[in-house]
């Protein structure tokens, strides 16, 4: 008998019309249903227009691993078994790590039916650089560990996605400001794609002040990377090898600027450099 497969569906945040055609059909001819919650997935079909014919089963953190074998039995006897959270993209902070690792280790076939994630959408609303990004899943629960983490992004560079909960978003962004400062700018993402969905730019301070009285909803937050900085000996000190080499002052002082995030204009560097020769 060939083996089934792994379908891995990503599911509307909130708008059913978002749903794929391929994760409709899944949804319709599938075997057997993994779902966070069985009761939203079956929602999520009757908007659809859909009766599935497979059976719907649970998946949520805490019978993930209970549930796996019998999964895995299905995939190896044929099945098609289709994996979906409330919302979103399976694993992203949500089930599903573990009977997707049993599978690639068992040699079956994982495929994805790629759709709505909160953290692409919220990084493509923010308005922040998102040639580079980071994703940190959900904020820190209490406020040690909450600083802690927030004191490990004081020097990423790269805009960091994260989900918080909106009971403890007004916590979470007075110790953003407390650790990375009043300045370094955000966006708040609530209720992604849904009717009553709001995007709120601004500075940590400005967030902060906005959520204080308390907000309801889906949260993601993307934040701002830090600001670049670079040690203006060490610019002149590179400046001053390219020098040696050959280069005019000028063009070795364009050239360290441009390698360098964070470094002074061109005409500052030089002006460094002059005066490290005094």
């Amino acid at each position: 008998m060939t083996a089934g497969r792994l379908l891995i569906g990503a599911t509307p945040l909130g708008q059913p019309s978002d749903a794929s055609t391929r994760l409709k059909r899944a949804l319709a001819e599938a075997e057997v249903i993994a779902a966070e919650d069985t009761r939203r997935v079956r929602t999520l079909a009757n908007a659809l227009e859909i009766r599935p014919t497979g059976k719907i089963v649970s998946l949520y953190d805490q019978n993930e691993a209970s549930r796996v074998p019998a999964l895995l039995d299905d995939i190896r006897g044929g099945a098609t078994v289709l994996l979906v959270s409330d919302a979103g993209m399976p694993l992203i902070s949500d089930p599903g790590y573990r009977l997707v690792t049993a599978c690639v280790e068992g040699g079956l076939t994982v495929q994805c039916l790629p759709g709505p994630s909160a953290v692409t959408t919220a990084l493509a609303v923010a308005g922040l650089p998102s040639e580079r990004f980071c994703f940190e899943g959900f904020a820190p629960r209490k406020h040690a560990a909450r600083a802690a983490w927030l004191q490990s992004l004081a020097g990423e560079l790269r805009t960091c996605v994260f989900f918080e909960s909106p009971r403890r978003l007004a916590d979470c962004l007075r110790d953003a400001v407390d650790v990375l400062g009043s300045e370094r700018r955000a966006v708040v993402c609530r209720e992604l794609t849904k009717t009553h969905e709001e995007i709120v730019r601004g500075t940590l301070g400005e967030l902060a002040e906005w959520a204080a009285d308390g907000v309801l909803g889906e949260i993601t937050v993307v934040l701002a990377g830090a600001t670049p900085t670079a040690d203006p000996d060490l610019l002149v000190v590179e400046v001053n090898r390219l020098v040696e080499s050959g280069m005019r002052v000028k063009d070795a002082c364009a050239r360290v600027v441009a390698a360098n995030p964070g470094a002074p204009s061109r005409r500052e560097l030089y002006d460094a450099v002059l005066r490290a020769r005094d």
